[in-house]
């Protein structure tokens, strides 16, 4: 007895498309094409997805090395501060870079220590400013653990778009296209209640962390809120939340730029949230080794 990629993805529940990819990876023991379709036994166990099992082994590193992190003898204020500093100048060269910032890693460097750079754009100068800025009022959250809230996801973009003072925490009025993307932000008038949603599924959620900051960072950039700065925005969201959970922050860099961009479509074309998990993860975890690895030195 068979039944049909239909009857088989209704029975375990996922898509005819996946059902048809594992029938041609072979996954399916006793399935064989006939014509253009598939004859599966109906005796078939679904198989295991190992997309998950790579997930769930990289949450379950990262819980390990985290509770290895809590257990060490904590960083002192002047080493923290040497730490973040050093991060600061990198975070904000990636996060402007992947949003078209022409300032190299050096001159971002040089402009924080209050320099100009020659032949550099004014605007340039001061997104470096303003990101630095909006990392420190970051850290000053943390400190004060404050809930996420739509004020303070206000106050933060206020800082990150230094260069348009009209604009500058303020949800926008007119409809938007991202260039390239599989997705339209939502119309301007419910740009609100989707924020006022967004905020409360985060709070409710007992997913793992990385699960729910790649949702709410998906959701996040695909309602769009603001005119301009809300990949940066976004990005210091991750972080804020990420320190007050105790894990260091975290850098995506300019050069995995194509893949950061590739996860959203993953997610709104085939709602795939496996490969922004993935990426952040990824993230994730090398920062608690660098972390991990300070402090055993």
């Amino acid at each position: 007895m068979f039944m049909t990629v239909k009857e088989a993805a209704e029975k375990w529940g996922i898509s005819d498309r996946r059902v048809r990819v594992l029938c041609t990876q072979g996954k399916i023991p006793g399935a064989y094409q006939e014509g253009r379709g598939w004859k599966i036994p109906v005796d078939a166990e679904k198989p295991v997805d190992g997309r998950f099992k790579s997930r769930d082994s990289l949450l379950a590193q990262i819980d390990r090395k985290k509770a290895e992190l809590d257990g060490r003898r904590p960083l002192t204020e002047g080493e923290l501060e040497r730490l973040t500093e050093e991060f600061a100048v990198e975070y904000t060269y990636n996060s402007n870079a992947i949003e078209g910032n022409t300032l190299t890693l050096r001159e971002t460097d040089l402009v924080l220590r209050g320099l100009t750079i020659d032949q550099k754009p004014l605007k340039d100068h001061m997104e470096a400013v303003g990101h630095k800025e909006a990392f420190d009022f970051v850290r000053e959250l943390v400190k004060e653990n404050a809930p996420l809230t739509e004020s303070i996801i206000k106050q933060i973009h206020y800082l990150v778009l230094a260069d348009k003072r009209e604009d500058r925490g303020v949800y926008r009025r007119v409809p938007v296209r991202i260039m390239g993307a599989q997705h339209e932000p939502v119309q301007p008038y419910l740009i609100a209640p989707k924020m006022e949603q967004l905020l409360l599924d985060y709070a409710e959620s007992e997913d793992h962390i990385v699960t729910k900051l790649a949702r709410f960072h998906i959701e996040f950039e695909g309602i769009h809120p603001f005119i301009d700065g809300n990949g940066r925005t976004g990005r210091l969201l991750v972080n804020l939340e990420l320190m007050k959970a105790g894990y260091p922050p975290i850098d995506i860099k300019f050069t995995d730029r194509a893949a950061y961009y590739n996860v959203f479509d993953a997610y709104h074309v085939k709602h795939d949230l496996s490969a922004m998990e993935g990426l952040l993860g990824r993230y994730i975890n090398t920062s608690l080794d660098t972390y991990l690895k300070i402090l055993t030195e």
